[in-house]
């Protein structure tokens, strides 16, 4: 009996600023994905064999694949996500390549089995050691908005650390996945060992049905919550990346020059499609209004246009229906007072996805613009009255990812950040820690768990083992059977031994609690 056939679907890939569709992709059956696990642990159990210093040695070669490809890559993240190269070639195309450098140089160090040190005399018969092995399959549900340093800078120390990939790239970037895919197998990794799988949910659900030992998950809350929630049923654990609001804060000692060219392009880079992007801006009233001409006098100089445009610094908007999602939060804090200083409006005279860029001020917490992640080009600005306001008001959102304290007083930086409710803060700048690849990433509350990047994100790659050598293996252990009245007053005088704290108290109760460690255990 001949065997079934699966339907072969695919997805488009669409350029933003058109609209036009420009290819098909082959979307993965969501019947194939458990067969894809099963042969991704073949790979692993081999590649888990190889030594760190092996694995580096094709991370090298993938930054050299990587380096050479650079411009094909550059054109596609253009043509999928909309943004202007320049933005293709530092976000997306540098953080992938530092991955790849930092972790072929450190993985060897940061997976090193270490020592464990023990304090209590109970244990200074044994050595400890933490060793770190692999968890097996990462599987990693990732976004458009970088769909190539987001994927990248996860899959990179995966492997690293020993592990195998199953990855899900976004179905509005087809074509990034396939270029993922081959720049692994063009650098010479072992087949099935990474592995791109397209589609939308229900592959996504698919991957994590399979399972695999851990997910990665970049996205919105509400997916987020799906996801987690269908790994909890499994008990698969995972790292969750869901967004932001970020806070900067503009103290009257800034620098306003820089402080205000920093908040325009940290609101407008990517179109605003950044999860570190600056959505909640509050400035000190003594400084308020210089910086808000600023902030205004910058935007209007930007031009808005497709990425392929080298004059083009803000990009298009990743489809038509954010368009219209961005229109309303700007219409919902006009109508609760809110006032718009320049942009506001969808440019459907460029294409079906452009929008302002725009400064608003006059918002609040009681508007969906500082509610609700907004993902666009808008730039909302509030006063307040001090550094200690603005703090305050940092931290009213359920989001926690990061945060920017701008202020020519580092030590008062510093204090600030803190205080600030935040996976990262920084100080005299904003985003750009995501390109450091020491650097950990990840929040809290709505914000999601867990971190990427750094050693804190290779952590999550791998199953933490300690082991205990005996250093006396022909001597039984003070605490094994059998027990009795005598052991009883041997353990209490070790107590008083080891935790009363003066030396003349231990001393009166050491001979007792040598007991402990030589007695006749009777068998």
């Amino acid at each position: 009996m001949a065997a079934t056939a699966i339907p072969i679907d695919t997805l488009p890939s669409i350029n933003p600023a058109t609209g036009e569709v420009f290819a098909q992709v082959e979307k993965t059956p969501a019947a194939l994905v458990p067969e894809i696990i099963v042969r991704a642990r073949i790979a692993q159990s081999n590649w888990a064999e190889l030594s760190v210093k092996e694995r580096c040695a094709k991370l090298r070669n993938l930054r050299q694949r990587m380096l050479a490809s650079r411009n094909e890559l550059a054109d596609t993240v253009v043509r999928e996500s909309g943004k202007p190269r320049v933005e293709a070639l530092f976000a997306d195309i540098f953080v992938a390549l530092d991955s790849a450098e930092y972790w072929s140089r450190n993985a060897a160090a940061a997976l090193r089995t270490e020592p464990v040190r023990h304090h209590s005399l109970a244990a200074k018969a044994k050595r400890g050691y933490l060793a770190y092995e692999p968890l097996g399959i990462i599987a990693i549900i990732s976004s458009w908005n970088y769909p190539l340093a987001i994927p990248m800078s996860q899959i990179i120390p995966a492997l690293a650390a020993g592990n195998a990939v199953v990855c899900k790239t976004s179905e509005f970037t087809p074509q990034c996945g396939e270029l993922i895919q081959k720049l692994f197998t063009h650098a010479g990794f072992r087949q099935n060992l990474v592995t791109v799988v397209q589609g939308g949910g229900d592959v996504g659900q698919a991957l994590i049905d399979a399972p695999p030992d851990k997910v990665l998950f970049t996205g919105s809350v509400a997916t987020g919550k799906r996801v987690a929630e269908a790994c909890a049923k499994k008990l698969i654990p995972t790292v969750l990346e869901l967004g932001g609001k970020d806070a900067m804060i503009v103290l009257a000692d800034a620098d306003l020059d820089v402080a205000s060219s920093a908040a325009v392009w940290g609101s407008y880079t990517n179109c605003g499609q950044v999860c570190l992007s600056v959505e909640r801006l509050f400035v000190e009233q003594a400084v308020a209004q210089e910086f808000v001409d600023l902030c205004v006098e910058k935007t209007k100089k930007l031009r808005l246009g497709p990425g392929t445009d080298p004059a083009t610094d803000v990009g298009p908007l990743i489809r038509p229906h954010h368009v219209q999602r961005i229109s309303d939060l700007v219409n919902d804090a006009v109508s609760y007072g809110a006032k718009v200083l320049c942009g506001g409006n969808a440019r459907r005279d460029l294409g079906p996805s452009f929008f302002e860029p725009t400064v608003i001020v006059g918002v609040n917490s009681s508007m969906k613009l500082f509610q609700e992640e907004t993902f666009g080009p808008i730039l909302a600005i509030q006063t307040v009255k001090d550094a200690e306001e603005a703090v305050q008001r940092a931290n009213d959102s359920p989001f926690a990812l990061a945060a920017s304290v701008w202020t020519n007083d580092a030590e008062k930086g510093k204090s600030i950040a803190k205080r600030l409710r935040a996976g990262a803060v920084m100080v005299n700048d904003a985003i750009s820690y995501f390109g450091i690849a020491e650097a950990p990433h990840g929040g809290r509350g709505a914000s999601g768990w867990g971190r990427t990047h750094g050693r804190a994100g290779l952590l999550e790659m791998v199953q933490m083992k300690y082991i205990d050598v005996d250093r006396l293996p022909r001597s039984q252990k003070p605490w094994w059977y059998r027990y009795g009245t005598e052991l009883e007053r041997a353990a209490d005088a070790f107590l008083q031994f080891e935790f009363s704290g003066g030396g003349v108290a231990r001393l009166r109760h050491a001979r007792s609690a040598l007991k402990t460690f030589f007695r006749d255990h009777g068998f």
